[in-house]
């Protein structure tokens, strides 16, 4: 059990340190997406290559942070019933949910998905609108995405087993109580990147969480 308790100490470095990097496909997102917007006001020019890879961005946010968001416990719960229950209960179910649902989940979706990728590489498929990217890349995010996800589910599991049997802490704490929005503030500073586009950035940030919050509220 120490052995696989050191295994998931590994796991949850490497998903830090790649939730840590992800951060960045924010930031250039907002500078792809900016810049397209000024050239095109500003000269009358755009292509389709500066949507598509902003939808490409997103996509590796939204999939290769899958692992990261699972470590800092950001996945939705809906614990009405659950959370009526001991902490041990929590955890065996939570338990059966990563063996028998994430797990056969994630090997499905790879499964199923990894044809498509070897597909759209021989045959060099590109995008349909005009000026398009090759597929590819955006297509092989989604295996990669979701293996990432049943490797930091692997290790979720490994400290679910070991709180159960006095070994580990809580597994099902925050990690950490800093937004994404504020991590990738303090990873920007860290590089030492102009204060403008700091600001420009957490701008853009805050309007797209303000318009998450009205579709929502709709």
């Amino acid at each position: 059990m120490q052995f696989l308790l050191r295994l998931s100490r590994l796991i949850d470095a490497f998903t830090e340190r790649l939730g840590g990097a992800v951060l960045w496909l924010v930031l250039a997102a907002v500078l792809i997406s900016a810049t397209n917007a000024i050239v095109r006001k500003a000269f009358n020019v755009s292509s389709n290559a500066f949507l598509e890879i902003q939808w490409y961005l997103f996509a590796g946010v939204f999939l290769l942070g899958s692992g990261y968001t699972m470590l800092r416990q950001g996945h939705v719960k809906i614990d009405v019933i659950l959370g009526r229950f001991s902490k041990h209960t929590q955890i065996k179910v939570e338990i059966f949910g990563i063996l028998f649902f994430l797990m056969p989940f994630v090997f499905a979706v790879v499964a199923h998905v990894w044809p498509l990728v070897v597909n759209a590489y021989v045959t060099g498929e590109m995008s349909e609108n005009a000026s398009g990217l090759i597929r590819w890349p955006v297509y092989a995010l989604v295996p990669a995405g979701f293996i990432l996800l049943g490797l930091q589910g692997l290790s979720e599991l490994i400290k679910r087993i070991g709180f159960l049997m006095g070994l580990s802490v809580d597994p099902t704490l925050p990690v950490h109580a800093k937004s994404a929005e504020e991590e990738l503030a303090e990873e920007i500073r860290k590089h030492q990147v102009a204060p403008e586009v700091i600001d420009r950035v957490e701008d853009a940030l805050e309007m797209v969480a303000d318009q998450g919050k009205q579709g929502g509220a709709k």
